[in-house]
């Protein structure tokens, strides 16, 4: 016999509205934590009403029903059944690029949520069709592609001029974890055919943003994540519409750490030089660890490790050690001081590489599994529950 909690979960897919709008109004509180199990009931019938639900005209309706499927995405059986259904899919990221959209930051929690599913990788190959177009502001929208289109959300709609009802900012998470798979870090370190702009190069200027936490811990993530493939390093240092570096090494750096020696100061990038006295270092240790990790990968190849040595970048993070008392921060300062100047060999380079790498890219269903037992500091890498 079905409990109460599962009987109502059975009129979400009742004939009458009215009966509808009561059944979500109760179950937006029990779709996180241990009761988001009764949306199991009748084989995940829940999951199909829900879908169906949030494409309803109503703006109640739509929010509601997109809070509980966010929620639902902590769950793996769940979130593979949302994010694996390719028309839902199309549907969801069409809906987040309409700028007439009163739902769309909402979207944007549930997209970044549904990344965490391998099946987010199908996300590339949607193309809009002529119903998409019609819907697309044309003036704002240059690709037919919804990843290029989601990009221009979130570069262009932090200030809600884009959308007014949105910011967008959890893009930012959904880039992270796209960028975990190599389809996804190829997008965003190559030119894009639309823009002939490298998408990582539209992200580098939110990593100062410090008023805006999501951005900078997605875009960190992202970046980072980006580096996995060495064979980019060297052209995303030194192509200059690129220009990777200065939007590293500003988050971990304050004005009182361009206090050094005047032949390392001029070895600085430009944008490094001569700080204003109001530069702090982003006040997030997460962040600046997220930095420190994505120098330590461009430490991998001699040539970009030369780069580094030429541009000072043993003498900033020497400062952030001296200057920021955490246990993480230090053991990273330590071992990108140790790979810079005593010049290790690339062996042992990739040695020191190896386990952030495993790390990252390790099973989904293991991480969960630790993640129950610990808290994980790092947002990008948990679901956003919606309450």
């Amino acid at each position: 016999m079905p409990t109460q909690l599962e009987e109502l979960v059975s009129f979400l897919h009742s004939p009458q509205p009215a009966v509808v709008q009561i059944a979500l109004d109760n179950l937006v509180g029990f779709s996180s934590g241990p009761n988001a199990q009764i949306f199991k009931y009748d084989n995940y019938q829940a999951i199909k009403d829900l879908k169906k639900l949030s494409q309803e005209k109503s703006k109640i309706l739509v929010q509601q029903s997109i809070t509980i499927l966010a929620n639902l995405s902590d769950d793996g059986i769940m979130r593979n059944l949302i994010v694996s259904d390719l028309e839902y899919l199309k549907y969801l990221t069409w809906k987040i690029c309409d700028l007439e959209n009163t739902s769309a930051d909402i979207m944007c929690i549930l997209l970044s949520n549904l990344a965490k599913d391998d099946a987010i990788k199908n996300v590339f190959d949607i193309i809009a069709t002529e119903e998409n177009i019609k819907v697309l502001n044309k003036d704002v929208f240059k690709s037919k592609r919804v990843i290029d289109c989601l990009m221009d959300c979130f570069v262009m709609g932090y200030d809600r001029k884009l959308n007014k009802f949105a910011n967008f900012d959890y893009l930012a998470f959904f880039f992270a974890d796209l960028s975990r798979f190599k389809i996804g870090r190829n997008y965003f370190v190559n030119e894009q055919e639309y823009d002939h702009v490298v998408p990582i190069s539209k992200l580098l200027v939110f990593t100062e943003k410090y008023d805006n936490k999501t951005r900078r811990e997605g875009v960190a993530s992202t970046i980072k994540n980006s580096l996995f493939d060495s064979e980019h390093h060297v052209e995303l240092l030194s192509d200059e519409n690129i220009n990777l570096l200065p939007y590293i090494l500003l988050p971990i750096t304050s004005y009182k750490d361009s206090e050094i020696d005047e032949e390392d100061m001029f070895n600085l990038p430009d944008e490094l030089q001569l700080l204003p006295e109001d530069k702090t270092r982003d006040p997030i240790n997460s962040i600046i660890c997220a930095h420190l990790e994505s120098i330590l990968l461009l430490c991998s190849t001699k040539s970009s490790r030369e780069y580094l040595r030429s541009k000072s970048v043993y003498p900033l993070v020497r400062e952030l050690h001296k200057s920021v008392e955490d246990e993480d921060i230090g053991e990273l300062c330590y071992r990108i001081v140790n790979t810079l100047m005593r010049g290790d060999p690339a062996e042992q380079v990739e040695e020191i590489l190896s386990k952030d790498i495993e790390d990252e890219n390790e099973d989904e269903n293991d991480k969960k599994a630790e993640d129950e037992d610990e808290d994980d500091d790092d947002d990008d890498d948990e679901i956003v529950e919606v309450v």
